[in-house]
């Protein structure tokens, strides 16, 4: 007896794919925890500060956290400041869990 399992949409696993690659760098992982444990927006100075990185190395992560929206930006004056976008955090283990064969939850993962 053949088993059917049916696949996640290319979209949405796409969308998966991207989340979980802008994960696979450790630094990036230290930033996410870094701004979801702060709990407050923070300047691109004191990211660099607090992780021992270069100014380029973290702007480059934080445009990949940005693009799939793990990371918000605000204006402040001149200066940005990033925080976590509590949607897309929610939505993380949500997606893992769907990727292990557990059930979609009812309510509509996104990071919007």
């Amino acid at each position: 007896m053949e088993v059917v399992v049916e696949l996640l949409d290319r979209t949405t696993a796409t969308e998966y794919a991207a989340c979980f690659k802008a994960l696979a760098d450790p630094s990036r992982v230290q930033l996410v925890e870094l701004l979801a444990r702060h709990g407050e927006p923070m300047g691109v100075g004191e990211i660099v500060t607090a992780m021992g990185l270069a100014q380029s190395t973290v702007s480059q992560h934080l445009k990949i956290l940005l693009d799939v929206r793990f990371l918000l930006v605000e204006r402040d004056g001149n200066a940005r400041r990033y925080r976590i976008n509590a949607n897309c955090i929610e939505y993380f283990p949500s997606a893992a869990d769907v990727i292990m064969g557990k059930p979609s939850p009812t309510s509509a993962m996104s990071c919007e």
